[in-house]
């Protein structure tokens, strides 16, 4: 070099070109070493030799993911030989001790859902895994949802629910387009709830809960409704319990509107569920006199404005059937009679003409219905049960219904009947209570869509059932699907 050329600028350059190329030089060396060594972790993670100690009979992702020990929901791991949750896979974690001791390498990240071999604590990546992910995840993605024609829900098992007012969840889960709706999480991910809304539990663990139903992938013969339930318990601020036996008809309009408020839905905002149960009746109401005035007094009354009858409208989410009162005596041979009544008979309460009296704290109502607007599918609720303030009287009349072609035409108003086009229905869901009030069990006939035939459910039994057998049960609560014009009529099984 020329000693002219080194000026203080161009000392400070050549320095500053040294340093560069030196940093260059260690980055790439780093980068090299990086990449041997992920090359070296690839080798291991696509050839974990651990993958045959995987238990899948015990992995049950039912229940809250959180650590057995800390009771943490934050960095859970579960164990796929054991099934039990650990917080972290650290040196110093329960997973990492528990690897060490019992020799259990598979773990699940339950949040990042990624697998890792402990104590090596490399991730394991592997196709046959991909049966535990959809297990706990309970997604249903195989194209286009085409379930109704496939399968049947599996078995509701582990709590009892012989004695719980829950199993009408299953009816639920077999109205295609509410299950498919929920099948869906992206259906529903993106709606809004104000901060510290807890109601959206309920529409997570729903969602949940019919992806473990409908899930094809299981590897498992049953479901258990475990953070469901905890969730009802929670929403509804106890007034449902696990342990203790509630009214199923009670549940099922909390829980309907429960949804359909969690969904953003409103008076005039519709959601999922009012797009599927939501019907509209017409209401004539008339108010009575006190029965301890005298006739002139009555007559008097009747006269003002306040006692004509007045008519409103009023949506629904189901109907209430009343059943005739049950005969108190037996007949000549000794025996208890069993009172039957049609299905047709009962639902005359909606015929715009039959009136009933309805009596409140002060005042007595006389009210008739009449239908205005029938859903693609109709609940109907059987009322059974008496409540007093002692005891609850249960009502064991038996309903004579059809299991198809139910035309509810003659029960709309004039006018509905030139809108609506379709009135008639076929049944789709059955929940049956038997035994006493207090202590009875539930049970739940279903239609398998594709084959038209009919299941009963009953704790871990699910055995067939001819459709003629249904119709001599205690029927609480029903669904029926209203048929439209590309539906051919359902098999019966007969």
């Amino acid at each position: 070099f020329q000693p002219a050329r080194f000026s203080p600028a161009n000392t400070a350059s050549f320095v500053w070109i040294a340093k560069l190329t030196t940093h260059v030089v260690v980055v790439m060396t780093v980068v090299a070493k990086v990449g041997r060594g992920r090359a070296a972790e690839d080798r291991r993670s696509r050839h974990c030799p651990y993958l045959d100690t995987i238990n899948r009979s015990v992995l049950d992702f039912d229940f809250e993911k959180l650590c057995s020990i800390s009771l943490s929901h934050i960095n859970v791991y579960a164990c796929l030989i054991c099934g039990k949750y650990f917080q972290g896979r650290g040196l110093k974690s329960h997973a990492y001790t528990h690897s060490v001791q019992f020799t259990h390498h598979v773990f699940l990240n339950l949040h990042t859902l990624k697998f890792y071999c402990l104590p090596d604590n490399y991730e394991i990546i592997d196709s046959s895994l991909e049966d535990v992910t959809v297990g706990e995840r309970t997604v249903v993605r195989d194209g286009p949802i085409k379930l109704s024609t496939l399968q049947l829900p599996c078995v509701v098992t582990l709590l009892d629910l012989l004695i719980c007012e829950y199993w009408h969840l299953f009816a639920l889960s077999n109205v295609p387009p509410l299950r498919n709706y929920f099948l869906e999480e992206e259906n529903y991910r993106g709606i809004r709830r104000p901060p510290g809304d807890i109601m959206f539990l309920l529409v997570q663990r729903f969602g949940e809960l019919m992806r473990k139903l409908w899930n094809p992938r299981n590897f498992k013969a049953h479901v258990s409704p475990h953070e469901m339930l905890q969730a009802v318990v929670l929403c509804s601020k106890k007034t449902f319990q696990i342990t203790k036996q509630g009214d199923s008809v009670d549940f099922l309009s909390w829980f309907l509107n429960a949804l359909h408020n969690a969904l953003g839905g409103t008076k005039k905002k519709p959601s999922s569920i009012t797009n599927v149960f939501q019907g509209s009746m017409r209401i004539f109401s008339k108010k009575l006199p006190h029965p301890d005035l005298t006739p002139e007094e009555k007559e008097e009354l009747l006269l003002t404005e306040e006692y004509q009858e007045k008519i409103s409208e009023s949506t629904f989410l189901y109907l209430t059937l009343d059943l005739p009162t049950a005969p108190l005596y037996k007949d000549e041979k000794e025996q208890l009679i069993i009172p039957q009544v049609p299905l047709f008979n009962i639902l005359g309460k909606f015929n715009g003409s039959t009136e009933k009296e309805y009596k409140t704290y002060k005042e007595n109502f006389l009210k008739k219905f009449q239908l205005t607007k029938l859903p693609p599918y109709l609940i109907f609720c059987i009322k059974r049960f008496t409540k007093n303030n002692f005891f609850v009287e249960k009502n064991p009349t038996i309903v004579n219904f059809p299991i198809t072609n139910v035309d509810l035409r003659e029960y709309l108003t004039e006018e509905s009947q030139v809108t609506e086009k379709h009135t008639t229905y076929d049944l789709v869901a059955n929940v049956v209570h038997d035994g006493k009030p207090t202590e009875g069990a539930y049970r739940t006939h279903v239609l398998h869509h594709g084959t038209g035939k009919w299941y009963e459910m009953q704790d871990l039994q699910v055995t067939d059932i001819l459709p003629q057998m249904i119709t001599l049960s205690e029927a609480y609560i029903q669904i029926w699907k209203r048929r439209e014009d590309d539906d051919t009529p359902i098999h019966t099984g007969a």
